[in-house]
């Protein structure tokens, strides 16, 4: 096993048992347990003890896996071939499958979550060089009405958030849960 996911499960574990605060802003609600990129699939292996940390903290999960959400979304695309031809005709509909994305996922949560409930976001990798994660958890975290739980696969520095070792990172204000929390 993992001493890092060992680290990492519980902090989260700690984290999640605190009492919540009310009235925070969406990206307040927002938790990114932050792990090593060549961790994944045994993270994923692992997920279910986020998930039982989560219920004995009394609140109920949520898991939302997106590792197809691109490759589903492109294969409904009438123009699939064409973009295969010639990616950078694809980069204009970027916006549109986040957003239409997006709004599928909302109406799950809408079905599914209350303002106590642990919304688990898998699969970031897999919007790297698509879509912004960033841009992507920010639309999503408006529909989320407890907490919005995204486990990624990258680094975390001063604030910076950097997917798969991309050169380019970026500054978000949710918690970060790092195996040395």
């Amino acid at each position: 096993m993992s001493n890092r996911l060992n680290r990492l499960i519980q902090s989260y574990a700690n984290h999640i048992s605190l009492p919540w605060m009310k009235g925070l802003a969406n990206e307040q609600r927002v938790l990114f347990a932050v792990y090593h990129k060549e961790d994944e699939l045994k993270l994923r292996a692992r997920v279910e003890e986020f998930r039982l940390a989560t219920e004995s903290a009394g609140h109920p999960w949520l898991e939302l896996d997106i590792t197809r959400l691109f490759s589903d979304w492109m294969a409904k695309q009438k123009y699939r071939e064409d973009y295969f031809e010639d990616p950078d005709t694809l980069a204009p509909k970027y916006k549109t499958f986040v957003r239409q994305s997006v709004e599928e996922l909302a109406e799950r949560i809408r079905s599914q979550a209350d303002e106590k409930t642990v919304v688990a976001l898998m699969g970031c990798g897999t919007l790297f060089g698509f879509a912004s994660v960033s841009d992507f958890v920010t639309q999503l975290a408006e529909h989320v009405p407890g907490r919005l739980l995204v486990l990624f696969p990258g680094e975390f520095t001063n604030n910076n958030y950097r997917l798969l070792d991309a050169r380019d990172g970026w500054g978000y204000k949710a918690t970060a849960i790092t195996a040395d929390n």
